[in-house]
């Protein structure tokens, strides 16, 4: 995903730790692309190996709100409740939310098709993207 994005000059903010986020930003900077992490700690240090920009919050996981408002669009990959809480935040928002293998979202009992779901990382990064140019 992070290989995707920085080849297409597009910078990845994520909240910095390990998992899925250092994945990406390993990605990211094996192609020369900028990673910002938002951590929830009070630590750099906490920050995985490929953050370049390492923010510290303090706020836990309230620092999702401010990852998802620092961007142009989600791409949600897997994830626990922290992903399902930046998915809520951004469709709360009116940011288009890319998925990848991850959350499926019901209202009152029927299929809610907020999230726009992709095959692969190449397909996520293209929807997002033309969804952010449109």
């Amino acid at each position: 995903m992070g290989r995707e994005l920085a080849m297409r000059g597009a910078i990845l903010v994520c909240g910095g730790l390990g998992g899925v986020m250092e994945a990406a930003c390993k990605g990211a900077q094996s192609e020369g692309g900028v990673t910002i992490g938002i951590l929830p700690g009070e630590s750099r240090q906490a920050a995985n190996p490929y953050v370049q920009i390492p923010i510290v919050t303090g706020i836990g996981y309230a620092r999702n709100v401010a990852v998802v408002k620092s961007a142009q669009a989600v791409i949600a990959i897997g994830g626990n409740y922290g992903t399902l809480s930046e998915i809520s935040h951004a469709l709360q928002s009116g940011i288009p939310v890319i998925g990848l293998n991850t959350w499926s979202l019901s209202r009152n009992g029927r299929q809610d098709n907020s999230i726009i779901l992709a095959q692969n990382p190449t397909e996520a990064v293209n929807k997002a993207l033309n969804l952010t140019t449109n």
